[in-house]
C-alpha cells in the first residue's frame, strides 16, 4: 500500500505573502495563525525517521517564495494554492478553505495523511496505524454542545457530510482528534464532486462562520463506513499553559506517538524564549538531515 503524506504550511515573515495579505485582506493578521516556529524541518525529520513507509511528502503553500531554502526539492513535492484550487478563489489565507481541496494533489496516492505543521511524529509508527486493511483509522469523539466558533464550523461540517449521505442532521457531532488525519482520495473525491456548489459557497479568504474543514471529508468516510475510531496516542501541547519542561520532555522522552504544540497570541520575546527552548529539544532528538533536507 502505498501512503504519502500532506503539510499544509505558512510563514508569515515572507514578503511575498505580506503584499498578498495586505492588498487583499482589511483586517491585521493573526499572529498565531500565520507565524513561522522553524519547526518545518523536525516535522520532516520525524517523518523520515519514524514514518519510513511515507512514499512522498507534499509540502502546500501559497507560493513558491514560502518554501524554506533548505528543502529538497526532489523528495518534497511542491503544491502551490494555484495548483489545486480555483484561481478566481485566490489568494486565500484561510486552512480551512485549503482543506477543501488537498485531494487534488497530481500525481496524489489514493491513502494519504495529512498533517498540520504543529504535529510531530516522535515514536515509531507503522501503517497500520493509519489504515486498518485499507480503511483510515483515527479517533472520533461525540459532542452535543457548539459554543465557540470552531465548534460550530466542526458541527456544520458534519450536518453536511450526513447531508451528502442522505442522512439527517443529529442531536450529536463528531469531532476528529487533532491528529494528523488518514484519508481515501476517491472517498474525498467522490464528496467533493457530490457537494461542490456547497463547498464554493462557503469559501472565504479568511475563516468566516459559514466554512467547513477537513473534519468534513472524515465525517463522510466515518458515516459511510470508511473510517475506524481507533485513536492514536498523542499528547496536546498549548503554548498558553503547557511548561516547557513538559513539551521539551514530550520531545527527548517521549510516551506517546504524536504531539501537537499549538500557537497562542504572546510577547515577541515569549516566543523566541519559547522557540529556542523547543528547537534545543529537536536538536537533541533529530541531529541529523532527512532526506527531505538539501
Amino acid at each position: 500500500m502505498e501512503i504519502d503524506a500532506i503539510i499544509t504550511y505558512v510563514d508569515g515573515t515572507d514578503p511575498v505573502w505580506i503584499k498578498d495579505y495586505h492588498d487583499h485582506v482589511s483586517e491585521k493578521p493573526l499572529g498565531k495563525r500565520y507565524r513561522d516556529w522553524g519547526f518545518l524541518k523536525y516535522l520532516l525529520r520525524g517523518i523520515a525517521t519514524h514514518m519510513p513507509f511515507i512514499r512522498k511528502v507534499y509540502l502546500v503553500v501559497s507560493s513558491d517564495s514560502q518554501v524554506p531554502s533548505w528543502v529538497n526539492r526532489d523528495t518534497v513535492g511542491i503544491v502551490c494554492h494555484r495548483d489545486i484550487i480555483p484561481e478566481q478563489y485566490l489568494p486565500t489565507f484561510n486552512s480551512s478553505m485549503i482543506e477543501m481541496f488537498l485531494h487534488r494533489i497530481a500525481g496524489l496516492s489514493e491513502h494519504f495523511v495529512y498533517f498540520n505543521d504543529d504535529m510531530f511524529p516522535v515514536n515509531d509508527f507503522t501503517e497500520g496505524d493509519f489504515f486498518t486493511d485499507g480503511i483510515p483509522t483515527m479517533g472520533i469523539t461525540r459532542h452535543l454542545l457548539s459554543a465557540s466558533a470552531f465548534m460550530r464550523l466542526v458541527r456544520r461540517s458534519d450536518t453536511l457530510a450526513r447531508k451528502a449521505l442522505g442522512m439527517r442532521r443529529g442531536l450529536t457531532y463528531l469531532r476528529p482528534r487533532h491528529v494528523c488525519s488518514p484519508m481515501l482520495k476517491s472517498e474525498c473525491d467522490k464528496l467533493y464532486d457530490a457537494i461542490y456548489p456547497e463547498i464554493i459557497a462557503s469559501l472565504s479568504p479568511l475563516r468566516a462562520e459559514n466554512n467547513y474543514n477537513q473534519y468534513l471529508f472524515l465525517d463522510y468516510m466515518y458515516y459511510g463506513g470508511k473510517l475506524i475510531n481507533k485513536p492514536l496516542t498523542r499528547k496536546h501541547f498549548s503554548l498558553a499553559v503547557a511548561s516547557m519542561g513538559k513539551i521539551t520532555d514530550a520531545i527527548t522522552h517521549p510516551d506517546c506517538k504524536i504531539i501537537c504544540i499549538n500557537d497562542v497570541e504572546m510577547s515577541e520575546q515569549a516566543f523566541h524564549d519559547k522557540q529556542a527552548s523547543i528547537v534545543q529539544a529537536f536538536e537533541s532528538r533529530y541531529p541529523d538531515k532527512s532526506r527531505f533536507e538539501k
